[in-house]
């Protein structure tokens, strides 16, 4: 393989396949990665400003029985500590959240045995009845497989009754990495690879907007992460010409304080910031069907993402409200709706709030600096 050849293909927005993906994150200089991308990014994404989101990550319940060996977050049934959110507790964190300028809430939780679908569709309805203009960027994949098997059901069922109860898009969430040998070490109660990528799938035949995630550094090996990538290509690749599909990608770095691949399997988080700010561009190479590429300062902080602003992300994702799960096992980093803005500045760029759709929203006036207590 000849550098030269895969950058023309890159810069030309061809579909490279894993082998040459994997081949540019082993040779290519990061400056060459950074630079094709920060093109590709500027075509895809003229307007050139970098957007960011206010939103409040509301966890449904805690009880889970997927047993994912790196959340610290989940209890298993019948826990002191185990709790399903009731209305009074969304009310007030609605109420908070629209006072700090937001628009959304995150909504998602584990994988609680005898949640079905009925308990999620009534929340749904009583959130947007009491809250109409609140958007609620629910669930994930796994979370929908699941209610599926509860209800012995169907992908399609289960989203079009989550859909009209009131979802407004569905996240990318427990992708994590998309191949079953990973998948049985890591997370073996969540649902397979296919069965992610076909509820997607479904989502977007519905006109659901969806994201896609993954979660790096830990147990997979560099040819899993570009298989990954290539799997949700090809699912964008499938949508209706209609659909918006996947809306971003966002690439994280697995968090190993307490967990137990770290306690039990010795696994530990050694991504430096070359190799994320890699892996930002290469998401942008190897996704040219994606618009939006989301820089994870949640795990990789402020300096690192400012980085990746210059290496094809042009997304800085949410100030995040509240956020328990990744902060469960050691993500520190916290941003605030003025220093959020302040740190895009700071990379060179003008920042743009905007929603779930990626429509751009004004700054509310009078919101209130929130208060990290959660």
């Amino acid at each position: 393989m000849q550098l030269t050849e895969l950058y023309d293909k890159a810069a030309a927005f061809g579909f490279l396949t894993v082998e040459e993906g994997m081949y540019l994150f082993q040779h290519a200089p990061l400056a060459d990665l950074m630079l094709i991308a920060d093109e590709l990014r500027k075509k895809q994404v003229p307007h050139g400003k970098v957007t960011w989101q206010i939103d409040r990550n509301v966890n449904t319940t805690n009880v889970c029985i997927a047993n994912c060996k790196f959340c610290n977050f989940y209890r298993i049934p019948g826990h002191a500590e185990a709790y399903i959110t009731d209305m009074p507790a969304y009310r007030k964190k609605i109420e908070e959240t629209l006072k700090y300028g937001g628009d959304q809430l995150l909504l998602q939780g584990g994988h609680h045995p005898e949640l079905g679908l009925q308990f999620y569709v009534d929340t749904f309805k009583q959130i947007k009845n009491e809250f109409p203009t609140i958007k609620l960027h629910a669930l994930g994949p796994p979370e929908v497989a699941h209610i599926t098997k509860l209800e012995k059901s169907t992908h399609h069922e289960v989203l079009k009754a989550l859909k009209e109860a009131g979802m407004d898009s569905l996240p990318g969430a427990g992708a994590e990495i998309l191949i079953d040998r990973v998948r049985r070490l890591i997370s073996k109660g969540k649902c397979g690879a296919q069965e992610w990528l076909d509820i997607m799938h479904e989502a977007h035949k519905l006109d659901i907007t969806t994201s896609a995630t993954m979660m790096f550094a830990h147990v997979e090996t560099i040819r899993e992460r570009f298989e990954h990538l290539v799997k949700i290509r090809d699912v964008q690749a499938m949508k209706p010409e209609s659909a918006k599909g996947f809306l971003a990608f966002i690439p994280w770095t697995f968090m190993d304080v307490d967990t137990l691949l770290a306690k039990i399997r010795g696994v530990k988080n050694l991504t430096t910031a070359d190799e994320y700010i890699r892996m930002i561009a290469l998401s942008r190479i190897m996704l040219p069907n994606v618009k939006n590429i989301q820089a994870s300062w949640l795990t990789v902080g402020k300096q690192t993402a400012q980085l990746c602003l210059h290496a094809g992300a042009n997304d800085f994702g949410s100030i995040m409200i509240e956020e328990n799960v990744v902060s469960a096992a050691g993500a520190p980093h916290r941003f605030t709706y003025k220093s959020m803005q302040d740190a895009i500045r700071e990379a060179g760029f003008e920042p743009q709030l905007r929603n779930q759709q990626y429509e751009w929203r004004e700054l509310p006036e009078g919101i209130e600096e929130q208060v990290i207590n959660y």
